[in-house]
């Protein structure tokens, strides 16, 4: 979830205190790890989490420490998929977090655990979900050197052929600043003629006022961000269904309503609520169930 704040750094081996319950497990959590990543990792993947089981079933999370040419530095790559054997070429979503987020905080209101309830319950074809840490530049090269965007479209598809999903994301998901990224990410696999097949966004961060959006410093200035703005750059997106998902009380609404009255998604869901977990929780379900009615058969 987005605010203004950065965030404390917490120790990757630290379990958030967020929690404030005790006896909390990974099984609880209904997360499992694979490989060498702490429980500590999957807790805060896990953070608001909530709900029955799928018959004790758990999603298979793996964080991954990866060298990122793009960003110039080391990243986590975190990939969730379905529990059981993990089909070849898995199709994979991009999962994008929000301003002061990173890809242990991607997974928000609980979406671990509902998608893996509609996979297990076969209310979608199987699929997975791959998140990575993108930074606060709104997932663009606004610090020359640190290119998040070239890090989705260049290096996510080789990281996910060396772990036998994939490789090339069918659909992205992104929240706050993670649902702007979504866009511009759709954006530029249209202009290279491999549009998705799905783009869903839970509270975009999209802001009509430039102002406003100099306060994120994430655009060297206005002109840059109107390069960029979805809101600016609809018909770029060619015929790539799409979903918005929005609390009517949402800092960003403004931009929402505009986005939906003239872009006519697929799905443009106004809702009671703000830019919370609360929120989330409520349009999770649907924004799980969207992407997942336009899983490909293969991601080949």
């Amino acid at each position: 979830m987005e605010d203004d704040k950065p965030r404390a750094a917490v120790h990757r081996r630290t379990v958030l205190a967020a929690f404030g319950a005790a006896g909390v497990t990974a099984a609880g959590l209904g997360v499992a790890l694979n490989g060498s990543a702490p429980l500590g990792e999957a807790l805060r993947l896990a953070v608001g989490i909530a709900g029955p089981k799928p018959a004790g079933k758990r999603a298979v999370v793996r964080v991954d420490r990866v060298h990122s040419a793009a960003r110039g530095r080391d990243v986590d790559l975190v990939t969730i998929v379905p529990p059981g054997p993990t089909p070849k070429n898995l199709p994979m979503s991009i999962l994008l977090h929000g301003l002061h987020g990173n890809a242990r905080y991607a997974a928000v209101g609980g979406m671990v655990e509902v998608y893996t309830s509609a996979v297990v319950r076969g209310a979608v074809r199987p699929f997975g979900y791959v998140a990575v840490d993108g930074g606060d530049n709104y997932w663009h090269e606004n610090v020359p050197g640190d290119d998040p965007m070239a890090m989705l479209l260049e290096e996510v598809p080789r990281w996910l052929a060396e772990r036998g999903l994939g490789p090339q994301p069918f659909a992205a998901t992104g929240v706050s600043m993670g649902g702007f990224g979504a866009l511009l990410y759709a954006r530029r696999r249209n202009e290279r003629r491999d549009p998705l097949k799905a783009v869903a966004t839970i509270a975009p961060g999209l802001l009509t006022s430039w102002p406003e959006m100099a306060k994120r410093k994430a655009f060297a200035n206005a002109d840059q961000w109107a390069s960029l703005d979805p809101l600016k750059h609809q018909a770029e997106l060619g015929d790539v269904p799409v979903g918005v998902w929005i609390g009517d009380k949402d800092r960003f609404i403004v931009g929402a309503r505009q986005f939906i009255k003239e872009k006519k998604p697929v799905v443009g869901s106004i809702g009671p609520g703000g830019h919370d977990d609360r929120f989330f929780r409520r349009a999770v379900p649907d924004v799980v169930r969207f992407v997942g009615k336009r899983v490909p058969k293969s991601s080949a």
